[in-house]
């Protein structure tokens, strides 16, 4: 197939658009990045430096490769950024998302894959979080890919683009040269590994007095890598209509396991300092894969923190500057 990767300049765009050329299928990479990274997008990828907003040049490019299937990874995501500028959440994660939409109309592309996040849940009244679960959004983050949610279920049955959802939990970990390089950085395990690459002092755990099994927030953890396959798995499902999934280990790790895990792997001391809780922040977030196991055949690799929190460190070490150093 003729896949483009919106975003793929991206974090799990990249590995995502990597997966897809080591499947055999021809890849169009189409960035403008503002928050990615040209040295991230894979060899045997075409690469567009575009803006996903100007609807000509997209359908230009959907037309001289022929492509059948959009895997769009192109938002914003950070939640204290939504809060302070949700202008910025509702133009990019909506309106410009309406335009990827109206590009594909006209070229007549019929299949999206959307990268989207458990966040749309909000703080959930019962773990695991199943996809039929309530989605109260507590952030315009949320609430903006919830939106999108909305629009591509009427796409599907108004318009006929077949749209399958895929809301994540913590993404998280290293694959064949790719990894985490975000300004700023806001994910637990890049800073943790700051600290031994001597760029921070210190990691602060907030909240300690959560009614979990150490006192702090439980998080699923999610290898890249296997948010890759789920989109690949996707993909070649083709499903017609709408459909969503969660990806989720159905299991969590504390903050504190995942400190003590990137103690372990990297030998350092990772001094921790105990903070107040933030505000929002719920005390466990824990997603159900079982439909898209059930579905799709989704089977994760990379499972233990360990080994997660292993494939990070080799990246962080050997770019401790991130790509651009």
């Amino acid at each position: 197939m003729s896949v483009l990767v919106a975003g793929g300049a991206g974090y799990i765009g990249s590995v995502t658009a990597k997966v897809l050329v080591e499947a055999g299928h021809e890849v169009v990479v189409y960035d403008n990045l503002s928050r990615g990274h040209p040295q991230a997008v894979p060899e045997g990828a075409t690469f567009y430096n575009g803006e996903l907003g100007n609807e000509e040049c997209l359908r230009e490019a959907m037309r001289k490769h022929g492509v059948t299937c959009v895997m769009h990874f192109a938002a914003h995501s950070i939640v204290p950024e939504s809060m302070a500028h949700p202008e910025l959440y509702f133009e990019n994660n909506v309106a410009v998302g309406l335009k990827i939409l109206e590009a594909m109309r006209a070229e007549e592309v019929s299949y999206m894959i959307f990268s989207s996040t458990c966040a749309t849940y909000g703080i959930p009244d019962e773990l695991p979080i199943v996809e039929d679960a309530p989605q109260n959004p507590r952030n315009p983050y949320g609430e903006s890919k919830l939106m999108f949610e909305k629009m591509l279920r009427w796409y599907a049955e108004i318009h006929g683009i077949h749209a399958t959802v895929l809301r994540y939990f913590n993404a998280c970990g290293a694959y064949d040269g790719l990894g985490e390089d975000h300004d700023p950085e806001t994910h637990l395990i890049p800073l943790l590994l700051q600290v031994p690459l001597g760029k921070r002092e210190n990691i602060h755990i907030f909240g300690t007095d959560y009614d979990t099994r150490d006192g702090t927030c439980i998080r699923d953890y999610i290898h890249v890598r296997d948010l890759a396959q789920a989109h690949l798995l996707a993909m070649e499902k083709s499903a017609e209509g709408y459909s969503d999934y969660n990806i989720g280990n159905g299991s969590g790790y504390t903050v504190r396991e995942v400190v003590e895990s990137a103690r372990r792997i990297t030998g350092h001391e990772i001094p921790a300092v105990e903070a107040p809780r933030r505000a929002g922040d719920p005390p466990a977030l824990v997603g159900s894969c079982e439909k898209l196991k059930r579905e799709l055949g989704y089977k994760p690799e990379i499972v233990e923190i360990d080994d997660i929190v292993a494939s990070a460190w080799e990246w962080h070490k050997r770019f401790p500057s991130g790509y651009e150093g």
